[in-house]
């Protein structure tokens, strides 16, 4: 959620933190704004809405200047308005920050006692007044922030641009991402590499509590007090990866990467050839795994569950999938030996990563699978098995989605190969049915028009119900879950079988039920589902093979043929098609497919 990007420059730094600010829609925001230092005074220029708005403000009123700051908001403390949209300013600080200070009420009545004056609502400015504060004391900003960062309780990442200092941003990170970028006599700051692309290559991800004092010409970065270093990196991030090319949204431009996501991934994971997968070298050995836990958020979490199926039928593995925000807050216990997987898309929502390190304490050895190799899951992680998707911008997640279940399932079958529950021949068969998926969902993308079709006629609908079984079951979540997103129709994902202990009452002449039904060992008892939902005048949107579109076709109010394939696979293929279905809805009701409302694209908060 939120974006920063700061500068130190040579030249007007304005119209590139503007720039800057587009490379970070993806992440969710609802105001944005943009602070200079002009004659060593505090600058700014704010504004409600998209980016466009600020773009206008400072058109009619410039903001000159060589360093500065800027930031897109997503709201939680404070309303959507200008007075609480970033940089929050005192007239010695501006500050840009994501995520939430959670002592903040704490240190507003500390310093209201001391006679200072609050203009926002958000917990930001609690950070500014609390280093004005420490600055009026005769404090450098640097020990004002040595001393601030003692006293800040929460998840945040911080830049912080000071009065009269035309050399000097401070950033600071607690559980939320932060960049450092070194350029050509210049300096960067930013959310995360994708902000700094265009402008450098070489850049420092800062670890836990780290806070850095750059300069023109360099960076200083400290750590509980004490200087540490921390590598620089030549990241393969490129500002070009982000354009949307001929399509309209990125979200449609990421769906048709869904194919070189899966195929790269897979390169990554097995030998084509040998039809073998070649897993990384691991620090444990499958056989002796008493438990595996996989945790995530989100769509994310349905890519657990979905592996859960995988690893306890191919490995014979028991498996826990839970959600991450609920699992650390069980305080479960974990076997001696047992092994946690972490999947992110960014590698930093911070439920997943507050898991992860439960996790940890319990002795458990964490294997993440992150679309973002420097991320935090991925530097606290025993293992990290990357998902070579490339940057997803929509906010919505889809190619991160399938790369993450290629993953996940080339670990299941390198499981169950290390366990001796699978065949040489099986796992040959397995890894050939993997080798297909890009071509199967080339040919689902290939005749988008008739998942355009049967989109716009349940566009207009109050509810619509999903039903999966079986591995299939966690794409019809999957594809409830991006109906509400994209669309705002309400809609819920069941697994089939519990249609009749309760969803049925909803079904009526105006319920379209989305059943998810590939050909497989289940064929049969999802069959009778469609018929119950039929006989009740619901109507019925088929996604199976030929095969299943012909036995019950005539049943459905609308049929969509998809490839057929191993049902091991089936998953990766049948969230192509959940996923369009819920981007033309989307486009036929006008909402903002890539920005939906009140959502952000990496949850770094809870």
């Amino acid at each position: 959620m939120c974006g920063i990007i700061g500068i130190i420059g040579k030249d007007a730094v304005t119209p590139r933190l503007i720039d800057g600010l587009r490379r970070l829609e993806y992440r969710g925001y609802d105001s944005a704004g943009v602070a200079t230092l002009v004659n060593g005074h505090i600058g700014r220029r704010r504004a409600e809405g998209k980016i466009a708005n600020l773009e206008a403000r400072v058109a009619a009123e410039p903001l000159a200047g060589t360093t500065g700051i800027a930031h897109t908001r997503w709201a939680t403390h404070g309303g959507v308005s200008e007075r609480n949209a970033h940089p929050i300013a005192t007239d010695r600080v501006a500050i840009v920050h994501n995520g939430i200070i959670e002592n903040f009420q704490e240190l507003k009545e500390e310093l209201l006692a001391q006679g200072r004056r609050f203009d926002s609502e958000t917990d930001t400015e609690a950070v500014a007044q609390l280093l004005t504060s420490y600055l009026e004391r005769q404090m450098t900003p640097e020990e004002a922030m040595g001393q601030a960062m003692a006293r800040l309780k929460g998840a945040f990442a911080l830049v912080c641009m000071f009065a009269g200092r035309h050399d000097l941003l401070i950033g600071a990170r607690r559980n939320c991402p932060l960049a450092v970028g070194y350029g050509e006599g210049e300096m960067y700051l930013g959310s995360d590499g994708l902000a700094l692309a265009p402008l450098t290559k070489r850049i420092c991800y800062l670890d836990e509590d780290d806070w850095v004092v750059v300069r023109q010409d360099g960076a200083r970065i400290f750590n509980n007090g004490q200087p540490v270093e921390r590598p620089i990196t030549t990241t393969a991030l490129s500002g070009a990866l982000i354009g949307k090319g001929n399509h309209r949204h990125f979200m449609l431009k990421e769906m048709h990467e869904h194919p070189e996501a899966v195929s790269n991934t897979l390169r990554s994971y097995l030998d084509p050839t040998t039809r073998a997968v070649t897993p990384p070298d691991l620090p444990f050995d499958w056989k002796d795994v008493p438990r595996l836990t996989i945790t995530a958020c989100g769509t994310a979490f349905y890519a657990a569950l979905i592996a859960k199926y995988w690893f306890e039928q191919l490995a014979r593995l028991p498996v826990e999938a839970d959600i991450g925000s609920e699992f650390r807050y069980r305080e479960a216990p974990m076997p001696a030996g047992g092994v946690c997987i972490a999947v992110s898309q960014s590698g930093e929502t911070a439920d997943t990563l507050a898991a992860l390190r439960y996790a940890k304490t319990q002795g458990q050895t964490i294997l993440s699978v992150v679309n973002v190799p420097e991320s935090a899951m991925a530097r606290e992680s025993s293992v990290v098995m990357p998902t070579l998707a490339g940057p997803e911008i929509a906010v919505a997640s889809t190619k991160a989605l399938t790369a993450q279940l290629v993953v996940l399932a080339t670990l299941a079958i390198a499981a169950a190969r290390a366990r001796g529950t699978l065949s040489r021949e099986r796992e040959a068969e397995l890894v050939a049915a993997l080798v297909e998926v890009p071509s199967r969902i080339a040919e689902v993308l290939n005749n988008d028009d008739a998942i355009a079709a049967v989109a716009h006629r349940i566009a207009d609908a109050r509810d619509v119900l999903y039903l999966g079984r079986g591995v299939c079951y966690p794409i019809a979540l999957e594809g409830a879950l991006k109906l509400k997103e994209l669309s705002y129709i309400h809609a819920e994902g069941y697994p089939a079988g519990e249609m009749k202990h309760g969803p049925i009452a909803l079904i009526t002449e105006e319920v379209p039920v989305v059943v998810v039904a590939p050909t497989d060992s289940l064929a049969d008892k999802i069959a009778s589902n469609l018929e119950q939902v039929h006989a009740r005048g619901g109507k019925p949107v088929l996604l199976s093979d030929a095969a299943g579109v012909a036995r019950l076709g005539a049943k459905a109010f609308a049929a969509l043929t998809m490839p057929a394939v191993d049902p091991f696979v089936a998953p990766i293929l049948y969230a192509v098609p959940v996923q369009l279905l819920a981007y033309h809805a989307a486009v036929a009701k006008g909402t903002d497919v890539d920005q939906p409302r009140n959502l952000a694209k990496s949850v770094v908060v809870e």
